[in-house]
């Protein structure tokens, strides 16, 4: 059954508008809305266990506690609710950098972008920028947006293409995704930015932080992006934060600008109690769900393993692995399985099809890749603008299992860009699977004669070490550490 988001479910709170003040120091009237009304709750409810299903579930480490009190905290300043237990504020175990609210007081962050930040007050401008999107709306002008330029086809057409970023690829890889986040990979536009910066800004200074920490975390997300961008041809496609918040980097100076016309003067961080509360978190892949490294995929519990092609960009999700570039688009994950490679592959073909018997029949053919029985079908598909090639390659693992790819490439490639990765799908020795360790944060004391250069040795990574070390603790390969400072490293 295709799900039916709830994510812009219309405020039905009084609008008020908020002052808040401008680069140059002056007051601007932000419409917001005031109250979390019943229905916003109802519609949360509804939505949140589906969020979690598709951004890698709640994390369950200590940290859990103190994102929830800081979350709640800063969310009462937006004067949606007085009441800190209105909010559920919620860690999510995903290694991608991203943070998000949706109405009825569900705030979200991932472990991945907590580990970026450097102080409570940067976690408290992040919540207070998402919460400050739907106290303003956004969320609601948007999908108003993409509903008046869904011309000629449907609404989760459009999200799936601001999704996928290529409208060729878009007719039925949208509804193996979850509609959830096709909501929220929707940009925000640059002015809705600019406001959820302000409110932010607005809602430290009143909760008594330094209102400075904002700019400082979007320094680092933009340096983050930076580095992201170079990894991205060997191991991840662009950061969800960087894809739905575009370019943090323009947004630093005027961040820093307003903080300062705020008129506050704290210089509240309380960057000890954060860094005691991160150490330890789970950072990149939870090996549970499967990890990335190189261009390569392993999961030790499923025992499966392949590699992507070169140039391509993988993501990892909770229940799917996602594989991007320019020549297509796949995923790879898993549906029930009865022992028939053709029915098995006639059903993800009827469940993408919305189970309407659209899908034409045609031919299955049968292979062996290292060892395992195998099967493929491509189908021609058609989207708004063009036709498209769509592939269920299918893998017999034994056991009742079983896993298969969904490629979508341009008409008449068929499997084309795609041929090596799925002639690499192999069985994971129990060795490889044993060797599979999760990376974690780990606080360490800077001692006499450490440097960034000597600390970035320690990081569990044997690509761009340095860069990673200076990115995580906000530094520059010019800084200068000091015996007792204490900054982040990640270990196995």
């Amino acid at each position: 059954m295709e799900r039916r988001s709830s994510l812009a479910v219309a405020g039905l709170g009084l609008i008020v508008l908020t002052a808040v003040p401008s680069a140059e120091g002056q007051q601007r009237a932000i419409r917001t809305v005031s109250s979390i009304s019943p229905q916003e709750k109802e519609a949360g409810a509804k939505q949140h266990p589906q969020l979690l299903n598709e951004f890698g579930g709640a994390y369950a480490g200590p940290q859990v506690k103190y994102v929830e009190g800081v979350g709640r905290r800063i969310a009462v300043q937006s004067g949606l609710s007085n009441a800190q237990g209105d909010f559920t504020v919620t860690l999510l175990n995903s290694p991608v950098n991203n943070a998000f609210a949706i109405p009825g007081g569900y705030v979200y962050v991932t472990r991945q972008l907590m580990a970026l930040m450097n102080d409570e007050a940067e976690l408290a401008g992040v919540l207070g920028h998402e919460i400050g999107h739907v106290a303003a709306q956004h969320g609601q002008r948007r999908q108003q947006a993409a509903q008046r330029n869904a011309i000629g086809g449907t609404l989760l057409q459009v999200l799936t293409g601001a999704l996928l970023g290529d409208s060729a690829f878009t007719g039925l890889l949208q509804k193996g995704i979850g509609q959830g986040s096709q909501l929220l990979m929707l940009k925000f536009s640059r002015s809705q930015e600019y406001e959820a910066d302000d409110l932010g800004i607005r809602y430290l200074a009143s909760g008594g932080y330094d209102p400075r920490a904002l700019s400082f975390m979007l320094a680092s997300l933009a340096a983050q992006s930076s580095l992201d961008a170079r990894l991205a041809g060997s191991s991840r496609s662009v950061p969800e934060w960087a894809s739905t918040h575009p370019d943090p980097a323009s947004r630093v100076g005027r961040a820093s600008r307003n903080a300062a016309s705020s008129g506050s003067t704290s210089t509240v961080r309380n960057r000890d109690a954060f860094l005691n509360a991160l150490n330890g978190v789970l950072y990149g892949d939870d090996p549970k769900q499967g990890v990335i490294e190189g261009s390569r995929f392993r999961h030790p519990d499923l025992r499966v393993s392949f590699t992507a092609p070169s140039g391509f960009g993988m993501e990892n999700g909770a229940s799917a692995v996602s594989v991007v570039g320019s020549g297509g688009q796949a995923q790879f994950s898993a549906a029930p399985y009865s022992g028939d490679l053709s029915a098995y592959i006639d059903s993800v073909f009827a469940k993408l099809g919305g189970g309407d018997g659209g899908v034409p029949p045609g031919e299955v053919r049968r292979v062996t890749v290292n060892g395992l029985p195998a099967a493929w079908r491509t189908i021609r598909a058609s989207t708004q603008s063009s036709q498209v090639d769509a592939t269920v390659f299918a893998y017999d693992f034994g056991g009742g299992k079983a896993y298969h790819f969904l490629l979508l490439t341009a008409a008449g490639q068929g499997i084309g860009p795609f041929s090596s990765m799925v002639q690499s799908v192999q069985r994971l020795s129990a060795q490889d699977a044993a060797a599979i360790k999760p990376r974690r944060v780990e606080v360490v004391t800077v001692k006499s004669g450490d440097t960034v250069q000597s600390l970035a040795k320690r990081m569990a990574y044997t690509d761009y070490p340095l860069d990673r070390f200076l990115t995580i603790n906000a530094l520059t390969a010019n800084s200068v550490l000091r015996p007792g400072q204490r900054v982040k490293i990640v270990s196995w």
